[in-house]
């Protein structure tokens, strides 16, 4: 066996010309998709002046109110006296929905006053402590320096969101080293991508639908090569990604239009649709595409390092092979995404759930539900794009995957960089382990 596989591979190149040429021709596409993606971009770029237009006409209060920030100093359990009726809670059976607390102010024109005033529910069923900080709402005074009508806005949990990025950060690079930091930056130009231009883009009217597909495109592109290294397995999974990309848009599309969804949900919706351009079925479509980039980037990813890691542990498979033993993989792991997208939107749409459950209305009518109707069509699109997205990315890897795999493309970098975790092991071992997953 060993002298027919000296044989069949020469010393060099050990890809056939068909599959030389197939390189090219995926490469010629990705380049295509990266300056199609990059005219987008330009093309639909948001009006800034639109979006600024759209910030001054939308009013969350009335005009000479203040927001003051203030430090609870004491907390006392019920509100005697500050109810007519006398009760001590705003809801019934509840002994915690009114909590009264005494106040400093840290800001404004009251700055170092300490005012005593009611914690209602919710706020008062959040575990508030002498210490937390407020957000307040101070309406206009007819008197100059007064705080009367002074309420709670909201809790100021910066301090605690911080504390818990700071342990996500510490664990990701701890467990993934460079691969995780990556993976960080990554993340973090992720929300970029979608403050400096999705979000815009629909606020000044830009349709849905290729912004959608022009936003995921430019993040997958500099996501997954940051994250995973640039090789010939990233390049696959990308090409799988956006071929997922552009078919999930498609069926968002058809969905939203067959289903009638108007993508207008609760008084936020309607005070948007009041004073923006806002296409509310188009922000329902991008939203889908958008909702789903996480979980099919992680399917495509998965199928091109199974095809890559069945090679390098039988080099004698043919690609028909190759394809059939990693569908095997692909077709467990679309099994338990399904589920894994529809919990994540039942998680998400919890209350609302709970609210249409004691609905006195049978489950068909309760599907007709805009808010239920949307989490559905969600859903099934995210989950026909994803799964559509397995067979196409794995024939794809096990047409590229080169006829022997010796050590894993993607640690190529961390070799540059000598931060090889298992850099203690001896060269002729390093050198005979078979590649390492993602």
């Amino acid at each position: 066996m060993a002298h027919a596989h000296s044989h069949s591979h020469g010393r060099g190149d050990r890809t056939p010309k068909a599959g030389r040429t197939l390189r090219a021709v995926v490469a010629g596409v990705l380049i295509a998709a990266a300056l199609a993606t990059a005219a987008g971009l330009a093309l639909l770029w948001p009006d800034h002046a639109k979006v600024a237009t759209a910030s001054s006409k939308i009013e969350f209060a009335p005009k000479g109110t203040t927001f003051p920030t203030g430090k609870i100093v004491a907390l006392q359990n019920g509100c005697p006296g500050y109810f007519s009726s006398g009760a001590a809670t705003s809801a019934p059976g509840d002994t915690r929905a009114c909590q009264l607390a005494g106040v400093q102010l840290l800001d404004g024109k009251n700055q170092g006053r300490t005012v005593t005033i009611p914690v209602l529910w919710p706020y008062a069923s959040a575990g508030l402590h002498v210490g937390d900080r407020l957000e307040l709402v101070l309406p206009p005074q007819s008197t100059p320096g007064g705080t009367q009508g002074l309420t709670v806005n909201g809790v100021i949990r910066d301090q605690a969101l911080w504390a818990w990025a700071i342990v996500f950060a510490i664990v990701v690079v701890a467990v993934g080293l460079l691969r995780g930091l990556m993976a960080l930056v990554s993340l973090a130009f992720s929300g970029f991508m979608l403050v400096a231009f999705v979000l815009p883009a629909l606020v000044s009217g830009q349709p849905g639908l290729p912004v959608a597909v022009v936003g995921g495109s430019a993040i997958m592109f500099v996501v997954l090569y940051l994250a995973h290294g640039p090789s010939v397995r990233t390049s696959v999974a990308l090409l799988g990604t956006l071929f997922g990309i552009v078919l999930t848009a498609g069926i968002a599309q058809l969905a939203v239009t067959t289903a009638h969804l108007t993508g207008v949900t609760g008084d936020v919706g309607g005070m948007l649709a009041g004073t923006t351009q806002i296409d509310f079925r188009g922000v329902l479509t991008c939203a889908i595409v958008i909702a789903g980039l996480g979980v099919l980037n992680d399917v495509t990813v998965t199928q091109a390092s199974s095809v890559w890691e069945l090679r390098a542990a039988s080099p004698a498979l043919t690609r028909r092979q190759l394809f059939a033993r990693a569908m095997r993989i692909g077709r467990d792991h679309i099994a338990s995404t399904i589920y894994t997208i529809a919990f994540a939107y039942a998680g998400a749409a919890m209350v609302v759930l709970i609210v249409l459950y004691l609905y006195d209305r049978s489950t068909l009518s309760l599907l007709s539900q805009e808010d239920l109707a949307a989490e559905v069509v969600r859903t099934l699109c995210s989950g026909i794009g994803l799964v559509l997205a397995v067979p196409v990315t794995t024939a794809i890897a096990a047409a590229l995957v080169p006829a022997e795999v010796v050590g894993a493309e993607e640690n190529r970098l961390l070799d540059a960089l000598k931060l090889r975790w298992y850099s203690f092991v001896p060269r002729a071992a390093a050198v005979e382990e078979p590649s390492r997953p993602y």
